[in-house]
């Protein structure tokens, strides 16, 4: 084993994988990304960086990019189904932790990263996907693809989300990912449908008496740029079943559901296009994020449902937080159980705490409905601050 590697396979190209190699590339480590699907562009619906992932953004150059093909949101405001304002989270994030906290559309934020990972020489190969890896010894470590091809490194970052092939490998009999019952709709709709609205820069988000959504800006796009979404009790129905149904079937399936809810939820769901269906699950703990020279990082170690709105954010600390780690120099098994020890505790927390945030969402009678909002209406300027760590945290410094 060497005891400064000089070249890494990073597996998955999504948020943690492409940052992962643009930091360690930097560090003098040579990266090769490898990513399962096609390349391609417009995948996905909107989601929201919060300041701690917004550092990571900045020490790439890319913060200001992200923020004009983004929105800065201002605040998370919360209404009962009938329209009644509950309350507020995450005002003048800026001013308090450094950077804001931003929308933007998955796809952007994808393709801005694996740009830029091209132009920081990292190489990126699509349609690779891993069918095992084989650590044996001093040898160098292999990759085995489903193409026939292999890839040799010094180690291996798995960086491919909550379906992780890596994961298989470092814990072959471990945990799969958890059904927390919820599944989400979402995808975007033109800025008309609500920038006339007083929401402003703000994020509206409902409770119902079931289910969940929210909408908010996250692109100056005019056709696109309003990103929305809806979350609800699965009932045993999964998001591939969904899928098959068909838009016009999953539209009046969203109708129905979301019948009577406040304005302008029932005018998004009739302007949205291309709506997007996903199982909501989460990892809550493993055993161990690394096996010999093998680490994982990001959703494939603690994949975090929705609930929080870290997901993204702890992809980006992983990424950096390695990176500062490996320049240290100490030996490479040292390392990881050093991150491990590092990032464990955080991730673990925050994914607890998205689990519990999605009970509010399940569904309620009509008493527990009023209960759960006068509940929120007195508990959310309490529970604010007891969320600034999450923000607070600045992945550049020393734990």
């Amino acid at each position: 084993m060497t005891s400064r590697p000089r070249k890494a396979l990073i597996i998955g190209a999504g948020i943690a994988g492409p940052v992962t190699a643009m930091f360690l590339t930097r560090a003098g480590i040579e990266t090769e990304l490898y990513e399962a699907w096609p390349y391609s562009t417009g995948i996905g619906g909107g989601l929201q960086i919060a300041p701690n992932g917004m550092h990571v953004l900045a020490e790439l150059g890319l913060a200001d990019e992200l923020i004009r093909n983004g929105s800065i949101a201002e605040s998370f405001d919360f209404y009962s189904q009938g329209g009644k304002k509950l309350g507020s989270l995450n005002q003048n994030m800026q001013q308090r932790f450094g950077q804001p906290a931003v929308n933007m559309c998955r796809a952007t934020l994808n393709e801005t990263l694996i740009d830029k990972a091209w132009a920081s020489n990292v190489s990126v190969f699509f349609e690779k996907k891993l069918v095992k890896i084989e650590d044996r010894g001093d040898q160098p470590v292999i990759a085995y693809f489903n193409d026939g091809t292999t890839a040799e490194g010094d180690f291996v970052i798995g960086a491919d989300g909550v379906h992780s092939a890596v994961r298989r490998h470092v814990i072959p009999d471990g945990p799969t990912p958890f059904d927390t019952g919820l599944i989400g709709f979402g995808g975007f709709a033109p800025r008309a449908v609500i920038e006339k609205l007083p929401i402003g820069q703000r994020v509206a988000t409902t409770f119902g008496q079931s289910g969940f959504f929210g909408y908010g800006m996250c692109s100056p796009d005019p056709d696109t740029g309003a990103m929305w979404w809806s979350t609800q009790p699965s009932h045993g129905m999964t998001a591939a079943a969904y899928r098959l149904q068909g838009q016009d079937a999953i539209r009046q399936h969203l109708r129905d559901f979301h019948a009577g809810w406040h304005a302008p939820i029932p005018a998004i769901i009739e302007a949205a296009e291309n709506i997007v269906v996903t199982d909501t699950l989460d990892v809550a703990t493993l055993p161990t994020w690394s096996r010999k020279r093998t680490l994982l990082i990001g959703d494939a170690a603690h994949a975090t449902s929705p609930h929080a709105g870290q997901g993204a954010s702890l992809a980006l600390e992983d990424a950096l937080r390695l990176s500062v780690l490996m320049r240290e120099g100490q030996e490479l098994g040292m390392t990881f159980q050093a991150f491990e020890h590092e990032r464990r505790p955080r991730a673990e927390k925050i994914v607890a705490i998205a689990r519990r945030n999605g009970n509010s969402k399940r569904e309620f009678s009509p008493t527990g409905a009023w209960l759960r909002d006068h509940m929120l209406k007195l508990l959310l300027p309490v529970s604010s601050k007891g969320m600034d760590f999450m923000y607070a945290y600045d992945p550049r410094a020393a734990a």
